[in-house]
């Protein structure tokens, strides 16, 4: 065996192994978001149906909920404050944030076991 075909045997080799690295990135990337989507749905499983979609439209006014859903005041803010218990957060702006680190915590953790 001569140099050059030495030298297309590496370079088939390069190209089946980096062919195999980009296909292992692809992997990765369906487990991370397969990932973030569970980490979503055990966090909004701690609220009920009603939480859920209250929590769905933080930043709307409590008028505009109770127009939504039809709901009196006092079941919304009831609802709101349960979100706030469940997740220990002093404002729904703070549980929202909470809600939105899950993607990053999620990254960072897959990091960690991967």
């Amino acid at each position: 065996m001569d140099q050059s075909e030495k030298l297309l045997m590496g370079i088939e080799r390069i190209l089946s192994v980096a062919s195999d690295l980009v296909d292992e990135v692809a992997r990765l990337k369906s487990v991370e978001e397969e990932w973030k989507i569970l980490k979503e749905k055990v966090f909004m499983n701690q609220l009920t149906k009603a939480g859920q979609e209250v929590f769905a439209l933080d930043g709307h006014s409590i008028s505009a909920i109770q127009d939504i859903f039809h709901k009196e005041e006092c079941t919304i803010k009831n609802q709101k404050r349960s979100i706030l218990k469940k997740w220990n957060t002093s404002c729904m702006t703070e549980s929202v944030q909470q809600f939105l680190n899950l993607y990053q915590e999620s990254s960072q953790e897959l990091i960690r076991t991967s």
